[in-house]
């Protein structure tokens, strides 16, 4: 039986980690401010003896009910992922990517345990090469609307090899890339939650730009899977995690009508600034290192998560 730790724990993917590794025996200690978190996320794990849930924001001290604690894993899974929330908060952003970043890497050289931080594949920007490998280094704007979450990441990496290589933490970062699937807030504005909401609500489909940009989408299943496999491995990263079938935003949009069965029609505005063209990962190290590839196919995954939001929404 590991002691796990998972900051952002009532998020999306921080969620599925804690239930994950609940199945597997382990205990897990649950930390989420609930700034973009739910406590919903969550609601099946909170009468399971070995978890346990703490409110709380790790940019702030840690609390006693924390640290009190010696952690085997730590995942920082920790901060807003979606335009319309990093927008939001801003500042909260940068802040969970620094400091909040230190002292789960304090606890984790405290404890020698393995910390993975959940980087992104918008440390890439606007790609001048694809698919994009871990070794290109981006093309990036520090200074604009979509800047506090890239920099954050961008900053958190940079940490992270410091404490790696000077200080000996053990630590690996993963790239991820568009991960969906159940446990998705319906109002994240992330392109998959979007489209299926306005579908399901007999809404038009909004597509910024022409749709032609193209995005890689990862089930979150596959997702997970590729998480545990970096952390429970001896790698440093960083290592994409996600699918690299391509589809443009426009085939998206098609496959959710379809899927469905919604007579939503699709509108065109006026493209975002600073999102990328392109986005497709380069798996080449994490199917070398870790073994990992995905398995579900886009519309496989969207069936489910579909069905997600039907019952989320009532409809």
């Amino acid at each position: 039986m590991r002691s796990v730790f998972i900051a952002g724990g009532a998020g999306f993917l921080g969620s599925h980690l804690c239930k994950a590794f609940i199945d597997k025996g382990d205990k897990v200690m649950c930390v989420d401010s609930l700034l973009t978190g739910r406590l919903g996320n969550i609601a099946e794990l909170k009468d399971r003896r070995r978890f346990t849930f703490i409110k709380h924001d790790i940019t702030k001290r840690l609390p006693g009910e924390v640290t009190g604690r010696q952690y085997d894993l730590i995942f920082n899974m920790a901060s807003p992922a979606s335009i319309p929330k990093y927008e939001q908060f801003a500042v909260e952003t940068l802040l969970a990517g620094s400091i909040g970043v230190k002292q789960l890497l304090d606890l984790a050289a405290r404890d020698e345990a393995r910390f993975l931080q959940s980087s992104t594949s918008e440390v890439y920007g606007e790609p001048a090469i694809s698919p994009q490998p871990e070794t290109y280094n981006g093309n990036v704007n520090s200074y604009g609307a979509r800047s506090m979450y890239d920099e954050s990441k961008r900053f958190a990496e940079a940490l992270i090899w410091v404490y790696r290589h000077q200080r000996g933490t053990n630590t690996t970062v993963a790239r991820i890339f568009n991960t969906y699937g159940p446990h998705m807030d319906p109002d994240d504005g992330r392109v998959v939650s979007n489209f299926i909401v306005q579908a399901l609500k007999g809404e038009a489909l909004t597509v910024y730009g022409e749709g032609s940009k193209t995005r890689s989408f990862c089930y979150v299943s596959d997702q997970i899977d590729g998480l545990i496999k970096l952390i429970e491995s001896d790698d440093e990263g960083p290592i994409n995690i996600g699918n690299p079938d391509e589809f443009t935003l426009l085939e998206l949009a098609q496959k959710v009508i379809a899927l469905t069965g919604s007579k939503s029609k699709i509108v065109y505005l006026p493209a975002r600034p600073d999102d990328p063209t392109q986005r497709r990962p380069d798996i080449t190290k994490a199917r070398q290192l870790l073994g990992w590839k995905p398995k579900v196919p886009l519309e496989n995954g969207l069936k489910p998560t579909i069905e997600y939001y039907r019952q989320a929404l009532g409809l």
